[in-house]
């Protein structure tokens, strides 16, 4: 679906008024560029002592279409025992972003680069996340490597981290890599061109596969909600695309676990205070229950990660028009996630929803600070000397980068509905098959299925509920307050 802009509202400038009332500040301070062109002066990656030298590697990066922050790259290889090897190579932004500077006390402000649709605020100036610190492809960079082995029952084991020189080889993205393992599309021209690097793609989808059948079994939630992004066309049309999962987010999903897996033990056994990414055992459990009462399967009282996840499958199974609501509810019941911090011999409260208990954020330190942070613990760490930060900084900084992630949602949130109410604005009178997804005091709710838009039904909804399936007519929309609203 595609329309053009209906009338002059301006998204861009919505979008920077709404991080200014959630707390963020859009622009960078006075003294980044003089630290920015300092940075710049030297673009060869900086002398690391005693860092491997992996350029030779056939490191390859996978993520969306139009990402230009690239964090990690990966490689693995077959050994003889039958187990595969895998490095995820990490972007070294405190290589480039020194801790005091003035770059790095926004990046600890802000905490997290906002993804609003059309604009991206980044927690570091582009001329960084997308340029020097970015692993971009056909360039040398420092990186951090976190390095485990797979074995064929997805377990991971023999997991450590170090410091190297990397070269990414072939930038490559989801949707035509996805298609390509599935076997529903060609092979994307750099694979096709390359049958080392199509061969090494196969063996990292053969170890993500092992991984993602290994967290099923200890629990892990197999959870699919509906995602879409804008996507911007000619004379500042926009259209709504849903994202699709694949093989190939698969793939970097599991290899991120896996990594963040790694840092965190590597803390825990070294006996060094760090933030972890958690999410709590649902304080909500009882809801769950009801939820899964009322289509008929029984969850135990006290909350098991394992049978939650084999009632999602077979609901998946059954119904799968309704498995995206069932699983935002869950979601929903599971409550955010959060960043806290674990001192040394502390037992981390875990992720429910991944079915992990060693879990910290570390491969995305273009984009999150606890990343940056954690490079820096770990850093210390290899050097033998004193850790950059007291446990009261790492407590001031978990709860930082919850409140600001939580804030940053909201920003993204409030501006997906924004660009719905802009793209349908041109389609007043005309009907869309709907699902009915909730019905309160204060209305009846709606998605329509193409394109994936969430609305009101403001006449017309009387005896509709839940799961019922629509067609409804678009009466009106409101871009400055994100308001969509139909008639039954």
């Amino acid at each position: 679906m595609s329309s053009s802009q209906p009338f002059h509202f301006n998204l861009v400038a919505a979008a920077h008024a709404t991080m200014i009332e959630h707390g963020f500040q859009p622009e960078f301070p006075a003294g980044t560029d003089k630290e920015l062109a300092a940075i710049q002066a030297h673009p060869a990656p900086p002398s690391v002592p005693g860092a491997q030298d992996l350029r030779s590697l056939l490191w390859s990066s996978i993520d969306n279409d139009t990402s230009k922050d690239l964090d990690q790259i990966e490689w693995a290889e077959q050994l003889p025992d039958g187990h595969i090897r895998v490095l995820v190579g990490v972007a070294d932004v405190d290589a480039r972003v020194h801790k005091g500077a003035i770059i790095d006390g926004h990046a600890q402000s802000e905490t997290t680069s906002v993804y609003t649709g059309v604009k991206v605020f980044p927690m570091l100036p582009i001329e960084l996340s997308e340029g020097i610190t970015s692993l971009n492809e056909n360039e040398d960079r420092v990186a951090v490597v976190i390095e485990f082995a797979v074995d064929a029952t997805g377990t991971v084991s023999n997991g450590k981290a170090y410091r190297a020189l990397v070269h990414n080889r072939a930038q490559l993205a989801y949707n035509a890599v996805g298609a390509w393992l599935e076997a529903r599309g060609p092979a994307p021209a750099k694979v096709a061109a390359n049958t080392a690097l199509a061969a090494q793609l196969k063996l990292q989808d053969m170890a993500a596969q092992r991984m993602v059948d290994g967290r099923f079994q200890h629990g892990a939630l197999d959870l699919e909600t509906i995602e879409t992004r804008p996507v911007m066309l000619p004379k500042d049309a926009i259209e709504i695309a849903r994202l699709e999962k694949n093989r190939a987010t698969s793939l970097i999903e599991e290899f991120m676990v896996a990594a963040n897996g790694v840092m965190a033990r590597t803390f825990e056994q070294a006996g060094v205070a760090s933030i972890r990414r958690i999410v709590r055992t649902p304080k909500r459990w009882d809801r769950i229950v009801e939820l899964a009462e009322g289509l008929g399967t029984t969850l135990p009282a006290q909350p098991d990660s394992k049978i939650l996840n084999d009632f999602l499958l077979a609901q998946k199974q059954k119904d799968p028009d309704h498995f995206p609501d069932l699983s935002l509810a869950v979601i929903k019941l599971m409550g955010p996630g959060e960043y806290v911090l674990v001192k040394p011999n502390e037992v981390s409260p875990g992720h429910f929803g991944l079915a992990v208990q060693d879990y910290t954020h570390s491969t995305a330190p273009n984009r999150r600070f606890p990343d940056v942070v954690t490079q820096r613990l770990l850093k210390a760490l290899l050097a033998h000397g004193p850790q950059p930060y007291s446990e009261n900084d790492l407590n001031a900084i978990a709860t930082r980068c919850t409140l600001m992630e939580d804030n940053a949602r909201k920003v993204e949130r409030e501006m997906q509905k924004r660009i719905a109410a802009v793209v349908l604005h041109p389609r007043i009178g005309q009907s869309f098959p709907a699902i009915v997804t909730g019905v309160n005091q204060y209305g009846t709710f709606v998605r329509t299925l193409n394109p994936h838009v969430d609305g009101m039904v403001v006449s017309g909804g009387k005896g509709l509920d839940v799961g019922d399936r629509v067609t409804v007519k678009l009466v009106s929309t409101d871009p400055q307050r994100g308001f969509i609203d139909f008639a039954a």
